[in-house]
């Protein structure tokens, strides 16, 4: 027993074997046979029998998946721009007996309706569109045929585009118009990072603004904390020291030795005021150190019956004040009705008052 095949061609058929009773069909193969000239059945893959002169085996079909190569051909996109296109059609037969008995040659045919089929939808689409959406194409294309192609017991199974050529009037245009693009997404890109790069100046300078600012309020703070601290400090050192005097004053001797530093800062009080102005006005008997000795411990004295006595609720500052405000009053007076009044100019050509 014997069986052969011959390479599979795309316009050729299989070689039919002889019938030699017993038949060894190959793996993915279908051998259709007819007896009397009419349809009787399909041999399965392996070793068959059928009978000589009556049976024969008239069809040879593959039930591999194929590609089939689709000749270059014109075809105008809906903006009538002419292009040459081929692809690959990948094709399988799933029903031996339609594509014995329902078209002559029916992988001749199926490669008739892909070219046909290619014009068509690529009429429908513009030229941007054709390059763009190949997918899109590859997929309407095997749509368009898989519909006639399963009454011929064919399935189309993909299609792939496999070069597209466009007129060289045509291709200069798009390169130029891809050039154009591609300057133009430069100078976007240009122009978005020169604006990062503003706005993170920007950013770092405001940040800047905000930890100079936070750094001369934590300044700020901590000298007004250092401030109130040094206040506070001289504040307790002058309560301490007015503790330690007003203790010293109790001592015996103390309150002399007030008297005295009362009276040296008396006169020491006209001392600066006869450095730091050129005519001052003086008691009617500057001559007498001893009265204004006894002026100024008038006042100290006054001052300590205040606190004594505690008149009229007012504190030893504020009887202070009002005595001194006396002793300006009497001195004024005293002037008046003098009728040489005392002045004493520094400046030996300043007229005397």
């Amino acid at each position: 027993f014997h069986a052969t095949s011959a390479n599979f061609s795309v316009y050729e058929r299989h070689e039919r074997p002889w019938n030699t009773i017993a038949i060894l069909v190959p793996q993915q193969m279908a051998y259709v046979v007819e007896r009397f000239g009419k349809y009787s059945g399909i041999l399965e893959p392996g070793l068959n029998f059928i009978f000589p002169v009556i049976d024969r085996i008239a069809y040879v079909h593959s039930l591999k998946e194929e590609a089939l190569s689709i000749p270059n051909q014109m075809a105008i996109t809906s903006d009538n721009v002419t292009l040459q296109i081929d692809g690959v059609l990948y094709v399988r037969i799933v029903d031996p007996y339609k594509a014995s008995y329902g078209v002559t040659d029916a992988l001749y045919a199926i490669t008739q309706l892909a070219q046909t089929t290619m014009r068509s939808e690529l009429g429908k689409l513009s030229l941007d569109s054709t390059f763009k959406d190949r997918e899109t194409l590859n997929t309407a294309i095997v749509n368009s045929i898989q519909a006639a192609a399963m009454n011929w017991g064919v399935e189309a199974l993909r299609y792939e585009i496999r070069d597209i050529q466009a007129p060289k009037k045509i291709k200069e245009a798009m390169d130029q118009q891809a050039e154009a693009e591609r300057r133009k997404r430069a100078q976007i890109l240009d122009s978005e990072a020169e604006q990062f790069s503003e706005i993170n100046i920007a950013e770092g300078r405001k940040r800047a603004q905000v930890l100079a600012s936070e750094a001369q309020y934590t300044e700020r703070v901590n000298q007004a904390k250092g401030e109130a601290e040094a206040i506070l400090a001289v504040a307790t050192a002058t309560a301490a020291g007015i503790d330690v005097l007003a203790k010293s004053i109790q001592k015996t001797g103390g309150k002399d030795a007030v008297t005295l530093q009362v009276a040296e800062k008396y006169l020491g009080a006209f001392e600066k005021l006869a450095k730091e102005s050129t005519a001052i006005l003086l008691p009617s008997n500057p001559g007498d150190p001893a009265a204004m000795m006894g002026a100024a411990m008038g006042v100290y004295q006054s001052m300590n019956k205040s606190q004594e006595k505690g008149v009229g609720g007012e504190s030893a500052a504020t009887f202070a004040k009002s005595r001194l405000e006396e002793l300006k009053k009497e001195v004024e007076s005293e002037m008046a009705q003098d009728q040489h009044p005392s002045s004493i100019s520094k400046d030996s050509s300043a007229p005397h008052h």
